[in-house]
């Protein structure tokens, strides 16, 4: 089974596509999607959906997992956030792809045992499951693999 974790952002979308494979759970493929900032929204969202549903199509997954909206310290992100979160629920509603939603606090519980876990904590369990010494300079591109990962866990 092939899972899709996805960070929204209007700045940048991690993702990161792994593979569960009986018990163990390969890293197929990874990276982020960034707009430029000097662009309209609506150039930016339209930029994410283009590359997301090339994304989608090059390497189909069986289902996604996306970071939900729980709680924003900065309140200017917040809007631009969850616009990105439906252009990227849209798309993977388009190519029919079972979508399942985690918050950070979720994620962190189920990756580290512990729902206020630090980045640290939660990077150093992403490279312990996927047994990599090196793993994406991006915290959304780490974040997105983790939200996959929780999601395969959740399967068994």
């Amino acid at each position: 089974m092939k899972i899709l974790g996805i960070d929204p952002g209007m700045a940048i979308v991690g993702y990161g596509l792994v593979e569960i494979d009986n018990d163990e759970i390969n890293l197929i493929t990874s990276g982020s999607i960034q707009t430029e900032k000097n662009n309209s929204d609506s150039k930016r969202l339209l930029e994410i959906y283009n590359d997301l549903s090339t994304i989608v199509n090059e390497y189909k997954p069986d289902c996604a997992s996306v970071e939900k909206l729980f709680f924003f310290k900065n309140q200017k992100t917040i809007i631009p956030v969850a616009e990105a979160r439906g252009v990227i629920l849209t798309v993977l509603e388009k190519y029919n792809i079972p979508t399942f939603g985690y918050t950070p606090m979720e994620v962190k519980q189920v990756l580290t045992g512990y729902g206020r876990a630090d980045k640290k904590e939660v990077e150093q369990m992403v490279r312990l499951t996927l047994q990599r010494d090196n793993l994406p300079k991006l915290d959304d591109t780490v974040d997105a693999i983790a939200i996959a990962i929780c999601h395969s866990r959740n399967l068994s």
